[in-house]
This record gives C-alpha cells, sequence and structure tokens, in this order.
C-alpha cells in the first residue's frame, strides 16, 4: 500500500483544490467552480470513487453543521462541512476507529478576506490530498476495525470542523484509538535562512492529558509519567511504522502538544479525552503561509502549488498509511495493565487482561526502556498475560501491547499500580 501512493496523484489534487481560488469558510458556497462549497463537493465526489472499490463498505457524507456569530472569526451565520469516507470495519465486535484529518479551508493575510485568492496548497491542501490518497489506495482492503477519512472545514476560522467532530464522537460514544492530523505536510524548504529537510516530519502530541482527573494527576505525578499519556505512546508507535516501512524517511518526536503557542484539529480531539497527534513538515516556510499573493523586494509570497514538494508529501502520506493500517490490523490493546508492588524486590512483574472484543492476540509484547529514554529500546514476547522481568521498575518505564501472528502490535499501554 505505500508503494501503491502516487506523488502524481497528490500533485493533481492539489491542483485541483488550489483552482477553486479561495477555500475561505466564509467563500461561496452556490458557485460549482469556486469557494468552499464547490471544494467540499469535488472532495466528496472523489470519495465516491474509491468507494466503488470497498464492496459497499466505504460510506460517502459531508457532516453539515451550523456556526453562529463568534465576533472573533465567524461574522455571520455559517454552515460549514466536513466531508468524511467511513470505511467500515470487518468484524462487528470490533469497535475501533481510527481517524486521518487535513483541513480543507485556506486563507490569506487577512483572516477576515473571504473573496481574494487564497490558493492554500500546502496550508492544508497537502493535508487533504494525503487524506484522499489514503482513502484511495486502502478502500478496497479489508480491516476490523472502522477507518475515517475526513476533510474538515473551519481550521483557520477556530478549529470548528474537528471541535464539531470531535463532539460528535464524544456524545456518540466513538472509541476512538488513535486520530493522525494532518496540517502543513507538503513542502521540504524552510526559510530564515533557507532549510531542506526532506526526510523528516515532525509529530506533535502532548503529555499531560487535556481532561486529566485529580486522581490521574496525582499518579501521574507518584510515576512521573509525563510522557506516557496515550498520545505520546501514539506519537513513538508512528516513529516505529515509519522506521518498518519508510527506512529512508524519519519521524522527529517533540514533546509539545503542537508548535509554540499555536494548535490544530487534533487539539479538540485531545480536549475531548481522545488519542491525537499532529504531522506537520520540519521546517516552514511563512512567505507561502497566510500570505497575499504577491511579489515584494524580489520575494514571492502566497501558498502555491509550485512550492510543494510531492515527493516528500507522497512519504509523509505513507507514514500516515502505515501507521494506520498497522493499528487496523492488530488487536485491540491489553485491558487492566497493572504493575505488582507487593513485593519488595529489583524484578518487575506485570500482569493484565486480555482485550474483551476484536481478535484474540497471538500474543504480548512487553516494552521497556529507561527512564531518560524517549522511545522503547527493548521488548519480550510472552503468550500469556503476566510477566516477570529480572529488571528493575525504578529504572525502566514498561508498557504492554498485544500483537497478532503477523507482529500487528496495538498501542502499548502504561502499567497502573497494583498492591
Amino acid at each position: 500500500m505505500v508503494d501503491a501512493i502516487s506523488a502524481k496523484t497528490l500533485e493533481e489534487d492539489i491542483r485541483k483544490m488550489v483552482s477553486f481560488g479561495t477555500r475561505h469558510t466564509l467563500s461561496d458556497t452556490k458557485s460549482k467552480k469556486r469557494g468552499i462549497g464547490a471544494a467540499r463537493n469535488w472532495v466528496e465526489s472523489e470519495f465516491k470513487k474509491y468507494a466503488k472499490a470497498s464492496g459497499g463498505r466505504m460510506k460517502v457524507e459531508q457532516d453539515t453543521f451550523t456556526v453562529k456569530p463568534d465576533g472573533r472569526r465567524i461574522d455571520k451565520p455559517v454552515v460549514m462541512a466536513n466531508v468524511m469516507a467511513t470505511l467500515q470495519g470487518t468484524d462487528p465486535n470490533d469497535k475501533r476507529i481510527i481517524i486521518v484529518s487535513g483541513h480543507l479551508d485556506s486563507r490569506v493575510t487577512d483572516v477576515m478576506n473571504a473573496t481574494a485568492d487564497a490558493p492554500g496548497a500546502n496550508d492544508d491542501a497537502s493535508g487533504v490530498a494525503l487524506v484522499m490518497e489514503m482513502a484511495r489506495v486502502m478502500a478496497s482492503k479489508q480491516f476490523p476495525c472502522t477507518l475515517i477519512f475526513v476533510a474538515v472545514q473551519g481550521e483557520e476560522q477556530g478549529l470548528y470542523g474537528s471541535t464539531h467532530m470531535a463532539k460528535r464522537a464524544k456524545a456518540e460514544g466513538w472509541n476512538i484509538v488513535g486520530m493522525l492530523n494532518n496540517d502543513i505536510v507538503g513542502n521540504s524548504t524552510g526559510f530564515d535562512p533557507e532549510i531542506k529537510d526532506p526526510k523528516h516530519v515532525r509529530i506533535f502530541s502532548e503529555g499531560v492529558p487535556a481532561n486529566e482527573t485529580p486522581e490521574e494527576a496525582r499518579v501521574r505525578r507518584q510515576l512521573s509519567s509525563e510522557n506516557d499519556s496515550p498520545s505520546r505512546q501514539l506519537a513513538r508507535y508512528i516513529k516505529t511504522a515509519c522506521e518498518q516501512y519508510l527506512p529512508d524517511f524519519g519521524v522527529l518526536i517533540e514533546y509539545r502538544p503542537d508548535r509554540f503557542l499555536r494548535g490544530g484539529d487534533h487539539t479538540p480531539f485531545n480536549q475531548q479525552g481522545f488519542t491525537a497527534v499532529r504531522f506537520t513538515e520540519v521546517n516552514e516556510n511563512f512567505n507561502h503561509q497566510h500570505q497575499d499573493l504577491r511579489t515584494e523586494n524580489g520575494i514571492e509570497y502566497g501558498d502555491k502549488p509550485e512550492f510543494v514538494d510531492y515527493e516528500y508529501l507522497r512519504k509523509n502520506t505513507g507514514v500516515n498509511l502505515a501507521t494506520m493500517a498497522s493499528l487496523a490490523w492488530a488487536p485491540p490493546a491489553p485491558q487492566n495493565v497493572g504493575v505488582l508492588t507487593a513485593k519488595l524486590t529489583n524484578r518487575t512483574e506485570l500482569k493484565w487482561d486480555a482485550p474483551a472484543a476484536g481478535e484474540k492476540p497471538a500474543g504480548y509484547y512487553v516494552l521497556m526502556r529507561e527512564t531518560s529514554s524517549p522511545v522503547w529500546q527493548q521488548k519480550f514476547f510472552v503468550t500469556g498475560t503476566t510477566a516477570d522481568l529480572p529488571h528493575s521498575k525504578d529504572n525502566y518505564i514498561f508498557a504492554v501491547a498485544s500483537v497478532d501472528a503477523e507482529g500487528h502490535e496495538s498501542l502499548p499501554v502504561t502499567p497502573k499500580v497494583v498492591r
């Protein structure tokens, strides 16, 4: 599937989105050629083409909602829509959901300018093209759990589309095991000074969960587990998937929920208690981001398709796909993972329960790393639901993941104290 991703298709999709002139959230919704409405309808039509290969399992919709004036970036009631392609899982007992997203809307310097040309090639047609290409490649495959490919609206005006979707997911009890947000993922060249890095992508993840309870905060402080939140575990998982399927590419794990003082469409999912991370390029070029189209002092401003590195975007798409497919084919994660503390010992005893539903694991990996290490360093395979390791819990951090016979691993679960 990673090899089936096409840089040519990614470029064609971005240029088509740019052709709508502007995709500003407050732009025209009636025209068939210009504005956010035309762009939404085109993405929906492309998803429907891909769905033909799914045997009826991929459902496509525009999830509409109305946003009232907010006194900031919405000056009139606006009907928005997230364009969703949902690939239903093949196992009716597997309720897990994995989401990949990009935002369809674009803007220029004035965030309220809904009429000027706003190509938004990299921010964020690159993310939407990535999502579309994943849907195209994966539609014909079968996964036990459900995959959602979504182009959200309203990011530039205040994360409206992702907020609507996250609140809907919370209200309807979606079992989201991972949300992959892609925003500004197509440019390998930065500025000031100009730096080119076509070999890495950044993954941002929250440390302390946004919805942490007082009791969870107490346990976190007790165990110093601020780097072992579910979103941090997903970031590590992405790094491993990249190493397995794109060995000439690399993931940079960033210990921040997003870029400095900024946010994205994964943020509302974090706020609702879901595991979510952000993909973004290593070196943003701000001459090509949120800019009126112009040339000043020999510098060309604006987010145009010729500034996108399509081979780099192809690799970012591959990392997303490898992560999503690996998670989807893996068994559900183990439950009630605990570290036993009744004995005074320099060994570490762990126990857990098998997943309550879905595929039965072939076994489990116990993962281990030094307390100062950002990534897992060792893992031990066991077939039962206990482990007794000759390594001290003083010096190492542990987690447990389910694994199938082909090696697909669930997200790791860090243990709670069991006395």
